[in-house]
């Protein structure tokens, strides 16, 4: 049994099409059916079933899975472990990180790059759902989003900043003189909100669940910066992670008057797994970072 065949047969059973596997991992796809025809010839068993224009595990694939992605995880360890040793001066960081967060992400991607130069980075902007989907696949090393609602067992979550909803409003509008909003101040104006689903919008919808009174959202998407544009250019009223406008012109954000509205700022990453030295290079940098500690030490404007 070689590392090869485990990590095609990983591949063919997560896309369930030998073409789409093959083609993810650069070989030819006789190559590779060829190798996982091996595999279960020295197993003695079957472990896919063939159809015409697509493939499904058996119960003997279904059960050596689990083995399989843990020994390509532990192999790809051992070689991320060997690369460390080269003092960052080569491999590959993949980060998820959610809309919210994209603001506060530059300067440290800047200060990265500039000091590691050779070390690939891979962001990954996506809402929060998917982004810990990925970190339990292992597709990223660490995701920067807020701290989830209900508490995933087999995920760390670390503080980097405190975090309030807030209302944004541009420059000059009636509302931008307020040192704190209300709901009854939002049902006066138009509101566009982020989609259901992203972050900020589940948290505000848990408030609005608890409280009468009736919201005129007239936009609802999932794209931040268009988002903002759109408040920039209008009356229109949005509510968004505090975080989401850090060194952002032409907006203001004033404190939601809601009770317990914090949205902790953290770094997820997966139990009693090893960590990958540019991750906790990247992370250090990310807490020294002007945008955390503007952060930590009081609202962004």
């Amino acid at each position: 049994m070689e590392l090869r065949q485990i990590k095609y047969f990983v591949k063919a059973a997560e896309l369930l099409n030998f073409s789409d596997a093959a083609r993810a991992l650069n070989v030819a796809q006789s190559t590779l059916s060829q190798q996982v025809k091996q595999l279960e010839d020295e197993l003695g068993i079957q472990l896919f079933e063939r159809h015409a224009h697509a493939i499904s595990l058996t119960e003997a694939g279904q059960e050596l899975l689990p083995y399989a992605r843990r020994t390509v995880y532990d192999a790809d360890t051992c070689i991320a472990r060997i690369n460390d040793l080269s003092n960052l001066a080569s491999g590959s960081l993949n980060i998820g990180v959610t809309y919210s967060f994209s603001p506060i992400l530059t300067e440290t991607l800047i200060e990265f790059t500039r000091e590691y130069p050779n070390v690939r980075l891979n962001i990954f902007y996506k809402p929060m759902a998917e982004l810990m989907e990925m970190l339990h696949s292992r597709s990223v090393d660490f995701v920067l989003a807020f701290r989830p609602s209900v508490r995933i067992e087999e995920i760390e979550s670390h503080v980097l900043f405190d975090n309030h909803l807030a209302v944004i409003v541009r420059d000059g509008h009636p509302l931008a003189c307020k040192e704190r909003v209300g709901i009854a101040d939002l049902s006066r104006y138009n509101l566009a909100l982020p989609s259901k689903g992203l972050q900020a919008r589940n948290a505000f919808d848990h408030y609005l669940s608890a409280r009468s009174g009736q919201l005129d959202i007239r936009i609802e998407l999932n794209e931040v910066n268009i988002l903002l544009e759109l408040i920039k250019h209008s009356n229109m009223v949005t509510v968004l992670a505090e975080a989401t406008v850090y060194n952002q012109l032409g907006v203001k954000a004033i404190p939601l008057d809601l009770p317990s509205n914090e949205m902790e700022g953290c770094v997820h990453m997966l139990r009693n797994c090893y960590r990958k030295h540019s991750a906790l290079r990247f992370i250090h940098m990310l807490r020294e970072s002007n945008a955390v500690k503007a952060r930590v030490h009081g609202w962004f404007t």
